[in-house]
């Protein structure tokens, strides 16, 4: 979907008038509305600034705004055939119905893109059971990953440079440096505002 669809498909879900986004966005009331109609038919091109306003605005993540341009069918044929290439997602049929599966043998599980779609579909569940709203679901589809709790983000060590340091380690090309203490002197002493004990103050 192109970013001024998207521009649209958002302002269209809060409600919102192009001349009431635009104001919101510093646009003179006369021609707020032409601005958001030039972005929407994407006459123009938001800059970045721009595009994370929007997203304040609509309480969402500007990654939600700029999504791959998957208007045409063929288009989202071969994005999903790029997608079986690079991460293993197929197509199958199950029960009668079509659906997308992830190959093991090329995205396994444990991976951050398995870890992912894990927590989508426990999101999908809890939205059939009855756990949370569509609104809910939705605040967390669009401003994914800033609300999912299912996984811990962190940067990991590379598996290489792991290896390379504890080789150093071993071999005695590298060694461990300690902290070194700061010796307590007098000077250190006043600095962080102790009497001097010279002094008798």
């Amino acid at each position: 979907m192109a970013l001024g669809e998207r521009i649209n498909f958002f302002r269209r879900k809060n409600n919102m008038t192009m001349n009431y986004l635009g104001r919101l966005l510093g646009f003179a009331p006369k021609s707020a509305d032409v601005r958001i109609a030039q972005y929407e038919k994407d006459q123009k091109t938001p800059k970045d600034d721009l595009i994370n306003q929007l997203a304040e605005i609509f309480k969402i993540s500007p990654r939600a705004l700029k999504v791959p341009d998957i208007d045409t069918n063929d288009g989202l044929m071969h994005t999903l055939f790029a997608l079986e290439d690079i991460y293993g997602i197929y197509a199958d049929e199950i029960d009668g119905e079509l659906c997308l599966r992830l190959n093991k043998q090329v995205t396994q599980p444990g991976s951050p893109l398995w870890d992912s779609i894990q927590a989508w579909a426990d999101e999908k569940d809890k939205l059939k059971s009855g756990a949370i709203s569509l609104d809910e679901y939705d605040s967390w589809r669009y401003n994914y990953p800033r609300d999912d709790h299912s996984q811990i983000h962190a940067h990991v060590m590379p598996q290489e440079l792991s290896d390379a340091i504890l080789e150093g380690l071993q071999n005695g090309e590298l060694t461990v440096q300690e902290k070194p203490v700061k010796r307590k002197t007098r000077k250190n002493f006043q600095r962080k505002g102790f009497p001097d004990q010279q002094s008798g103050e």
